[in-house]
């Protein structure tokens, strides 16, 4: 298996995704895996003693919203993509839908890795895996978030891999000239001569997941806010209030970034035709948003 047919491979995770819809499961799983590789351990890790919560806890994290965390599901379903293989796969059961008995996968304490042929190779291409790692994570995932996961799964990317990152053009100037160059939750507005600091452009429906780079699904956020919008530690109602979440807290600064606006209206743009549309939020709230609402004070 070359190069290119490698990339192939990895290229093809991207279409477990669909309608919108987020399915971080599998790129997930290979970005833990390729932590693993890159710090010289076994290329079979361990359902039970290893893989089950720790992936479950990435899940939880970076993933969307849900009652069950299955990551018995993308550890079984990777041998489908050519690129995994598990141990004593013969010995475990399966369910009618071609997944996995959880109770096999740790009784028999089933093993599970990249193949042999592409472990060595991003063992032995540091170039192809961090391709591979940036491919994997523009994907799935927006900007604001790839170094949270790369420090989740012990990924350490040398900065001129974050060089070729794809941005749309005049998407950040439109959308921090449509919100008067000012954090659409705090209001922040610091400039340097004549150049805003720390303030950023955020799509609501995330750019990997077909959100169009237009004014309506685009907020100005300071960079704190942009991060915990992104991390689904609020979000917004139709009526563009901001919504807290249930599962957000802490002491210091909790009660000054989040819960002091929650119930607020967002500083709206200087156009209505620039307001968020309902569809980009409704996503929003459905893919990215953690927990339930807090009450309103």
């Amino acid at each position: 298996m070359n190069r290119d047919q490698i990339l192939q491979r990895f290229e093809t995770l991207r279409q477990c995704a669909s309608g919108g819809e987020r399915a971080p499961h599998k790129p997930l799983l290979a970005l833990y895996a390729i932590g693993k590789l890159l710090r010289g351990e076994d290329r079979l890790i361990s359902y039970a003693d290893d893989i089950e919560e720790n992936l479950k806890n990435l899940l939880r994290e970076f993933g969307p919203r849900r009652d069950r965390y299955n990551p018995q599901y993308p550890f079984w379903r990777l041998q489908n993509d050519g690129i995994w293989e598990v141990s004593d796969a013969d010995k475990i059961g399966q369910t009618p839908s071609g997944d996995p008995h959880i109770t096999d996968l740790r009784y028999y304490d089933v093993a599970g890795g990249f193949n042999k042929t592409i472990s060595d190779q991003l063992q032995n291409d540091s170039e192809l895996t961090f391709e591979i790692v940036h491919s994997l994570l523009d994907a799935h995932f927006p900007p604001s978030l790839h170094e949270d996961i790369l420090q989740a799964v012990d990924i350490q990317l040398p900065l001129q891999a974050f060089d070729t990152r794809t941005r749309t053009p005049n998407f950040r100037a439109n959308i921090l000239r449509a919100y008067e160059y000012k954090c659409a939750v705090c209001g922040f507005d610091v400039k340097l001569g004549i150049l805003p600091i720390a303030l950023e452009a955020s799509h609501i429906k995330w750019e990997s997941h077909g959100g169009p780079s237009e004014t309506v699904n685009g907020l100005a956020l300071c960079v704190m806010h942009h991060k915990l919008f992104d991390r689904g530690a609020f979000t917004l109602s139709k009526q563009l209030q901001i919504l807290i979440s249930d599962d957000a807290h802490g002491t210091k600064g909790f009660q000054e970034w989040l819960m002091d606006f929650h119930g607020e209206k967002i500083n709206f743009p200087q156009r209505q035709s620039y307001y968020p549309e309902t569809e980009f939020i409704s996503w929003h709230v459905r893919q990215v948003f953690q927990g339930n609402y807090r009450e309103k004070v």
